[in-house]
């Protein structure tokens, strides 16, 4: 069983979109609950792009990891930032 808050799937993520927050495609992104999480198909991060032009790119760079999808915030219960992300596989 994974150690909670130390699951090897969740850093990869977390690194990528720090890159990406880094290279001018985010303007913020965070992940709640993080120490509650054992699989990245539990995880659910919340994303705001640097503007609106990016998201093309921004979606396409997620798409190497399994299972990627995306959504407006809309509810904003659990994050302020515009998008969430997830990451699910149809087998769980």
């Amino acid at each position: 069983m994974a150690k909670i808050g130390n699951v090897p799937e969740i850093k990869e993520v977390k690194n990528h979109l720090q890159q990406m927050k880094n290279q001018g495609f985010l303007k913020d992104w965070e992940l709640p609950y993080e120490n509650l999480l054992t699989r990245l198909s539990a995880a659910i991060f919340f994303i705001s792009p640097c503007s609106e032009d990016k998201l093309d790119e921004i979606w396409e760079n997620m798409k190497i990891f399994v299972g990627f999808r995306y959504k407006k915030n809309e509810d904003k219960k659990m994050s302020q930032l515009e998008y969430r992300i997830e990451f699910n596989s149809e087998n769980e």
